[in-house]
């Protein structure tokens, strides 16, 4: 039988700790096979992001076609799109794709910047992620992405899974809406340290498992046990942000 696909939509990270990298980690860890379409070249470390290179959004089509072409998909998973060109050329593509499956997962993680504030969009990244928004099935903010979302009068997703990363206290508590009313809190002990790609690891995680076919629920559940364990057991490359070791056995 063939391993579920997820086609992914993110930028390279030179130093492997975000973006697609993070993403065919973490899609793998939990059983599926990423197909990894890069939106976007960047200049970055474990800590900052020195610069932001686009791909020509026609390159981007065509690599998705290509894969869409030869393979099933059984969810997607974006991250950023790298220009406002590069979300319309994307969402062109999924509405294709949601003709044919209206019941395709799309996942999107609306990244607006880097957790120190560095661009990681040519141009307006906030209506790049607004042309998404409208079909995702799931978007996964942390609670300043959320504000700039316009909250959750502002997020017409059908679920919304709102983190607490940025907040204070001993515990991460994260919100899932449903239909935008709050069904589930989840909460998880705060670990020391800051962590380089943590909503790419959890974001991806989530897209695999709903490409196996679990519930919004279970998949919800498990995906955030798998990105916690990755943060746990965190491995540094150079003074900073940890890099999660994703390469681990998803939860049961």
């Amino acid at each position: 039988m063939n391993v579920p696909c997820v086609l992914v939509f993110a930028g390279l990270d030179p130093g492997g700790g975000a973006g697609l990298a993070a993403d065919v980690l973490a899609i793998a860890a939990q059983g599926a096979h990423a197909l990894p379409v890069a939106t976007a070249l960047t200049v970055q470390d474990n800590n900052r992001v020195h610069d932001v290179a686009p791909v020509d959004a026609a390159l981007v089509l065509r690599q998705a076609e290509a894969l869409t072409a030869a393979c099933a998909i059984g969810a997607v998973k974006i991250g950023i799109p790298g220009s406002r060109a590069n979300a319309h050329a994307i969402a062109g593509l999924l509405r294709r794709l949601r003709a044919a499956d209206p019941d395709l997962p799309i996942v999107l993680d609306p990244v607006l910047a880097s957790g120190h504030g560095d661009a990681l969009c040519a141009d307006d990244a906030l209506a790049g992620v607004a042309d998404l928004l409208a079909l995702a099935t799931i978007a996964l903010p942390n609670e300043p992405e959320a504000c700039d979302l316009g909250g959750l009068d502002g997020i017409a997703c059908p679920h919304l899974l709102v983190t607490g990363g940025h907040g204070e206290g001993s515990f991460v508590v994260n919100r899932w809406y449903r239909d935008g009313v709050l069904a589930r809190r989840w909460r998880w002990p705060r670990l020391a340290g800051q962590f380089h790609g943590s909503g790419c690891t959890l974001a991806a995680a989530l897209a695999g498992r709903l490409a196996l076919g679990e519930g919004m629920l279970q998949a919800l559940g498990a995906a955030q046990a798998y990105c916690h364990a990755a943060l746990t057991q965190s491995f540094a490359i150079a003074p900073g942000q940890r890099i999660p070791r994703r390469f681990l056995q998803p939860a049961r």
